[in-house]
C-alpha cells in the first residue's frame, strides 16, 4: 500500500480542478496545468478532493499510484502558489544580471554565458550573487535551475560556482607541501 497514494489531494479555495477521463486539469490564480494520468491508475473527483487508486494490485499499477498522486498535488499547488528555486553564486568575479528576458552569467569563462528564459518561467536577480527561478510547473522550475547550475557547478576545493540555496558542499583538503 502506498502511504502517499492513499491520501486524497485537497483542492484549495481559488483553484478549480476537473477530471476528464485520465486528464486532470487545475486552474488557479497563477495559471492552468494539465496532467495525464497513466491508464493503470484510476482518478476520481469527489466534493473538493481528488482521490487516486490503482486499477489492480500489479506491481506496475502500485508503483504509478503514489507518483500520480504527487504529480496531481504539484499541479494543484503550482496554480495556487507557484514554485521557487533559489541559486547562490560564489566566487571572485562571478555574478549574474538580467539582460532583457535573458540571464547573463559571468562565471570565469572568457565570455559571458547567456541563458534564454523558457516560457512559463520567470527569472529574477535580486543581488548579483543570487538567482531566483519562479514558475507554475515544479518540474520546469527545477529543470531551469539545474541547467543554470550546470554551467559552473560548485567545486569541492574552494566552493566556487553556482549552487542551490542551502546546499551543503563537501569540501576537500588541498595538496599538502
Amino acid at each position: 500500500m502506498s502511504r502517499i497514494g492513499k491520501k486524497p489531494v485537497a483542492v484549495p479555495q481559488g483553484v478549480t480542478a476537473s477530471v476528464d477521463g485520465q486528464t486532470v486539469t487545475a486552474k488557479g490564480p497563477k495559471g492552468e496545468l494539465k496532467f495525464v494520468v497513466n491508464d493503470e491508475v484510476l482518478v476520481k473527483l469527489d466534493n473538493g478532493e481528488i482521490s487516486v487508486e490503482p486499477r489492480d494490485e500489479s506491481k506496475d499499477a502500485r508503483s504509478k499510484w503514489g507518483m500520480s498522486r504527487t504529480q496531481i498535488e504539484n499541479i494543484v499547488l503550482g496554480v495556487k502558489d507557484g514554485f521557487e528555486r533559489r541559486l547562490e553564486i560564489t566566487g571572485v568575479g562571478y555574478r549574474a544580471a538580467m539582460q532583457g528576458k535573458n540571464l547573463q552569467l559571468a562565471l570565469g569563462f572568457s565570455h559571458d554565458v547567456v541563458y534564454e528564459t523558457p516560457a512559463g518561467v520567470t527569472i529574477s536577480v535580486p543581488k548579483p550573487t543570487e538567482i531566483v527561478v519562479n514558475g507554475v510547473d515544479k518540474q520546469v522550475v527545477g529543470q531551469v535551475a539545474a541547467e543554470i547550475r550546470k554551467y559552473r557547478g560548485p567545486e569541492p576545493y574552494k566552493g566556487k560556482g553556482v549552487r542551490y540555496a542551502g546546499e551543503r558542499i563537501v569540501r576537500k583538503e588541498g595538496k599538502k607541501k
